[in-house]
């Protein structure tokens, strides 16, 4: 990433529709919007969106809201959250004094029926233009994120990032949609096994994350679960490791929490929005000097 440059080009997406679209979302689907696509993080996505290609004194003015999503997959629950390449994005344009919102949807299972797909969306587009019409955490008491040096007319001067996790099943649009709070949960295992040297030409990383979040569900026993051994390494110096995380670990936990998480609200096909600062607080308690 250091050094190399960032490529962003215009994008035309095609006309798409989908069953039960209202005339709104017909309508957005056909609009003139700028599109572009970004080979970068999703992080960097948001820096060079809010600053180069639509930035304050464009013709466009100063972006309102940034939604990062939706994502393919839940970011519910710490241990998925501190890897959510959609939190980083939403997270980044938080800490450039933007309101921003993390969106993702969960799938309990790999059916992706359409008009199932179409309810998710209308139901995360009224959640969103909610949180959009709230106070933004103004009236919550929260100080300034950044101390008093933070940009006077930031819009989220307390770097508030709402993320939002919407489960894909039936009747999504009618079930609550509940204030949660982030389950701090871990991995309780590795993530990656370590197989011997790739084959020529290797796996394509696209194919790779399908392959895999096609085994991402509740109680779901996934094959990388119980098939996927390590393996020995080549003796040439380079060991090989492959991403393979056990989900399990993350799905027993939710369950062990029980009501009030996010994992535990998606798992009962229920929408949740839990409210975050985009901030590392340090633990209050420690201060002088460390004796050594």
């Amino acid at each position: 990433m250091v050094g190399q440059d960032v490529v962003a080009t215009r994008y035309t997406p095609p006309k798409y529709s989908f069953p039960s679209a209202s005339s709104d979302a017909a309508a957005d689907a056909g609009s003139s919007a700028e599109w572009f696509l970004v080979d970068s993080t999703p992080a960097s996505c948001s820096q060079i969106g809010l600053h180069h290609l639509f930035p304050p004194t464009g013709p466009r003015g100063k972006v309102d809201l940034v939604v990062s999503g939706p994502n393919y997959g839940r970011n519910s629950s710490a241990a998925f959250a501190l890897s959510s390449g959609t939190l980083g994005a939403a997270l980044e344009a938080a800490v450039a004094g933007h309101r921003a919102i993390a969106l993702s949807f969960a799938f309990l299972d790999r059916e992706n029926k359409p008009d199932v797909v179409a309810g998710a969306c209308r139901h995360a587009r009224r959640v969103v233009e909610n949180l959009a019409a709230s106070s933004w955490g103004m009236n919550e008491g929260l100080g300034l994120a950044y101390g008093p040096n933070n940009a006077p007319d930031a819009a989220n001067p307390a770097a508030v990032v709402y993320t939002v996790n919407v489960p894909l099943v039936p009747g999504v649009e009618e079930a609550p949609t509940l204030w949660t709070h982030m389950l701090q949960n871990r991995w309780a295992s590795s993530c990656f096994v370590e197989r011997g040297p790739p084959t020529a030409g290797g796996e394509m990383p696209d194919l790779a994350e399908q392959e895999l979040r096609s085994h991402e569900g509740p109680g779901d026993q996934t094959p990388r679960d119980v098939e996927v051994q390590d393996q020995s390494s080549s003796d040439q110096g380079e060991r090989h490791f492959k991403w393979s995380p056990k989900f399990t670990d993350v799905y027993q936990s939710v369950e062990r929490a029980g009501p009030g998480t996010d994992g535990w609200t998606v798992s009962r096909g229920q929408t949740s929005v839990t409210m975050l600062q985009a901030n590392f607080m340090h633990v209050p308690g420690r201060s002088g000097e460390l004796k050594l």
